[in-house]
């Protein structure tokens, strides 16, 4: 069975999103961040991303990770693009073309987009109040305010990121978009991605993904 290595905060839930999606039993193998822990590395230290056992699994050192038929897979989205790949299905690429779009905008998000998304949500909500700075945050925005414009204008042809239906790119998309969402001026000029990004996380796999995900402690 896939095995998922990571917690449900953190990047896993992009994967864990997608299996919902997909119906794709795993196995959740939780590995918290290092840095949320006094000290990683003392005995009885819950499994992290400095603990041996996972750094043999992924030497980066990073959540999330798989274990599936023998691969062992690391980043996120390139995660989704292979079980989407794999289990098929209209999620998945349905040609060529489509695969290259997919890989595409997954690429996209990952460059242009996260680096500034997570800017926003460590700066904005994540840090403490007294660590927080607004110029972070207003530089971020600046910044993103091309990528959201790109996007909205893509999704005004069909509402979907990719292929005139819902696909791994949108899941790919959104939770990379997701991060900036503390930052509702951004989206202002974009009714099209406000709406799609409404649309995903209404679907009945992202809400359970969220659900299991306000259980584990902030």
């Amino acid at each position: 069975m896939l095995k998922i290595y990571g917690v449900y905060r953190s990047r896993a839930t992009r994967n864990i999103w997608l299996c919902g999606e997909m119906g794709v039993p795993f196995e959740s193998v939780p590995v918290i961040q290092a840095n949320r822990l006094a000290d990683p590395l003392a005995p009885g230290a819950p499994l992290n991303t400095k603990s041996s056992a996972f750094l043999a699994i992924n030497p980066a050192g990073a959540i999330p990770a798989i274990e599936d038929d023998g691969l062992v897979l690391a980043e996120s989205l390139a995660i989704n693009l292979y079980l989407a790949r794999k289990h098929g299905g209209p999620l998945a690429p349905a040609t060529l073309a489509e695969e290259g779009l997919m890989a595409q905008w997954s690429l996209w998000a990952g460059t242009m987009v996260e680096p500034h998304s997570i800017n926003i949500l460590y700066y904005r909500v994540a840090k403490p109040v007294a660590e927080r700075d607004p110029k972070i945050v207003d530089a971020a925005i600046a910044a993103l305010r091309g990528p959201v414009a790109m996007l909205d204008a893509a999704l005004a042809k069909t509402g979907f990121v990719v292929g005139a239906r819902f696909t791994v790119a949108d899941i790919n998309v959104a939770e990379v978009l997701r991060y900036a969402m503390p930052a509702p001026e951004l989206f202002e000029g974009a009714p099209n991605v406000k709406a799609w990004l409404a649309a995903c996380h209404a679907r009945p796999a992202f809400k359970a993904m969220m659900a299991k995900r306000e259980l584990e402690p902030a």
